[in-house]
């Protein structure tokens, strides 16, 4: 997929399902996109699939939410609280990286430099309709300034 335009939460939850049931051990993706875009949704068809047991529920307090319980562990994170790129290493970032596990990231634009290049950057905008356009992009071509917190 390069480009797809999503009408529902619905849809946003198929996607990332999607996604989970063609992701591997050691995958990262890197979601992208301004506030209510739909990253949260999209993280949670994600880890329903793979988790289909397992309580989902968004990270924006505890920044990371593990789901060991499924077939592949889950290591759902959202730096949207964070300030510095050294909070999330005092959180064992690295070592989450080094896990036999998949690593999902919401508002991975704050520290693009903390991840992997192999990683599979999502970015998720709202449109003028109230769909919503989800892409996958090079980390080279995102517009990061526009969406970081100041």
């Amino acid at each position: 997929m390069k480009q797809k335009t999503i009408a529902s939460a619905e849809e946003m939850y198929e996607l990332g399902a999607f996604y989970a049931r063609n992701a591997q051990r050691g995958d990262v993706f890197a979601l992208v996109g301004e506030l209510g875009a739909g990253k949260t949704q999209w993280s949670q068809g994600f880890v329903r699939e793979i988790c289909p047991t397992g309580q989902v529920s968004s990270p924006t307090f505890s920044i990371l939410n593990e789901y060991r319980e499924g077939m592949i562990p889950v290591f759902h994170f959202d730096f949207y609280r964070l300030n510095h790129a050294d909070e999330l290493l005092s959180l064992g970032w690295d070592e989450y990286l080094e896990e036999e596990g998949i690593v999902l990231c919401e508002w991975a634009n704050l520290f693009p430099e903390l991840i992997p290049a192999h990683a599979c950057w999502i970015e998720i905008r709202h449109q003028p309709d109230g769909t919503r356009s989800i892409s996958e992009v090079e980390k080279t071509t995102l517009e990061l300034g526009s969406f970081k917190i100041t």
